[in-house]
């Protein structure tokens, strides 16, 4: 960037040097104009704000630090969540321990002179691989730029400030967290529908049975005149051969609405209708 503004003004000093041979006296004016103009158009250019780098959103990213003694949490990898809004940025990491009282964005001899400006701990609880769980503290950090160095100073349980360089780097859009599934077994679940006539409901609650992870639902209609239901692309035939249409029927996740299609014989001619079902434990 510097380069680029030096260029910009020394093309700029070449063409007032050339005015002013060909103009000589009278060149005075257009010279203050031209220097006038040539500043405020450097001065603009400075001044704009630089895109935010990420689009608004939440992203997994990398505490990285100078000192192997301020780190993120070992359960966390290395990591932290790095949340994007409005173009401001935000970055949250657990750390090791309590012993981090306060942080301060900058050096640690200005930190004192800017106590309001001190960030606050929050107090975070952490899961080990070995299953045991700890209370830690925990920090939200303003985020200038990603993939830059920046200073942030850190107060000990001592009352001393320390100076450490940080970075948040390889941010990565932050995966949805998978919906819970319930352990292998039998369950009773509600069932809401939606969609088509109205007239039409299904028996709540219902039966799921969850086996290798992967969840069953038994559905059973008000009417006997289903003859298919399509889930997910695929064609699910009754279980039953009297009374009213009972499918099983796979579920992807439980509160979240489900699309089906069910093709009831019931008019002149066999229609495919359009429902959504959503399961909840019941109780």
């Amino acid at each position: 960037m510097h380069c680029k503004q030096f260029v910009s003004l020394s093309v700029a000093s070449l063409m007032l040097a050339a005015a002013l041979t060909g103009c000589g006296g009278a060149s005075s004016t257009a010279s203050s104009a031209a220097s006038s103009e040539a500043a405020s158009a450097v001065s603009a250019a400075a001044s704009e704000p630089a895109e935010a780098a990420l689009p608004d959103g939440v992203y997994t990213a990398e505490f990285d630090t100078d000192s192997g003694m301020f780190h993120a949490n070992e359960a966390c990898n290395g990591m932290g969540t790095l949340t994007v809004e409005n173009g401001q940025m935000t970055f949250h990491v657990s750390l090791s321990s309590k012993k981090i009282v306060n942080l301060y964005v900058g050096m640690a001899a200005d930190a004192e002179a800017n106590k309001a400006d001190w960030l606050l701990p929050t107090t975070d609880t952490v899961t080990y691989s070995d299953g045991t769980s700890e209370e830690v503290y925990g920090y939200d950090i303003p985020v200038a730029a990603v993939d830059q160095d920046f200073q942030l100073a850190l107060l000990g349980t001592k009352g001393k400030w320390y100076d450490h360089t940080v970075s948040i780097r390889n941010a990565q859009p932050k995966a949805e967290e998978a919906a819970e599934i319930p352990a292998d077994g039998e369950y009773s679940v509600n069932v809401t529908l939606e969609g088509g006539s109205g007239r039409a409901t299904v028996e709540s609650p219902a039966a799921l049975t969850v086996a290798d992870g992967k969840m069953t639902a038994v559905i059973l209609w008000s009417s006997p005149n289903y003859d298919y239901m399509i889930v997910d692309g695929e064609k699910y035939l009754p279980t039953n051969t009297e009374g009213n249409s009972t499918f099983e029927i796979p579920v992807s996740a439980l509160g979240t609405p489900l699309a089906v299609t069910a093709d009831t014989v019931a008019m002149s001619t066999p229609h495919e209708i359009e429902y959504t079902l959503t399961f909840a434990l019941n109780g």
